[in-house]
């Protein structure tokens, strides 16, 4: 028998695990780019900032939404399908995936920082698991039905 995820499972799920390895992959990423002269993205430095300035505020406002939809003290205890959850099974996380890591890739002006950003997407969706398998083990049927009908970063389309 699985023991029940703890408080901070049920508060965090994966995301300090995933930031850490996020952040060291972009501290390696960024050696990297000192070690080797990499081909810059643009000359154009005011579009790339606009760029960064744009993805940040969408991510902050991605960010905001996330957090009403599913408030701290709920986490884990109710199987929220509204608000954010209503598109993305885990709208902070991809706040950052989609929007956030490819501004400041930009803002870098670098490539190997494009492939940083690439890179976050399939390590998240492993590390993800995880937290699914605990929501699967904490709502059963209702999370599996929930899965067919909202993405895991990204909205389902069809």
């Amino acid at each position: 028998m699985q023991k029940p995820p703890s408080r901070f499972a049920k508060i965090f799920g994966i995301g300090p695990i995933g930031l850490f390895v996020s952040l060291l992959l972009f501290a390696l990423t960024l050696l990297l780019s000192r070690r080797f002269d990499t081909l810059k993205i643009s000359d154009n430095r005011p579009l790339l900032t606009v760029i960064f300035v744009i993805t940040s505020l969408i991510s902050a406002v991605l960010i905001v939404w996330s957090v009403k939809s599913l408030p701290t003290a709920e986490r884990g205890n109710h199987l929220h399908t509204s608000g954010a959850y209503k598109y993305v099974r885990h709208p902070l996380y991809a706040s950052f995936l989609w929007v956030f890591d490819f501004g400041l890739a930009l803002f870098l002006n670098s490539y190997l920082f494009v492939f940083w950003a690439l890179l976050l997407h399939p390590i998240w969706h492993l590390l993800v698991r995880y937290e699914e398998r605990l929501m699967v083990t904490t709502f059963k049927g209702q999370y599996l039905e929930y899965q067919k009908r909202a993405g895991r970063f990204f909205p389902k389309i069809l």
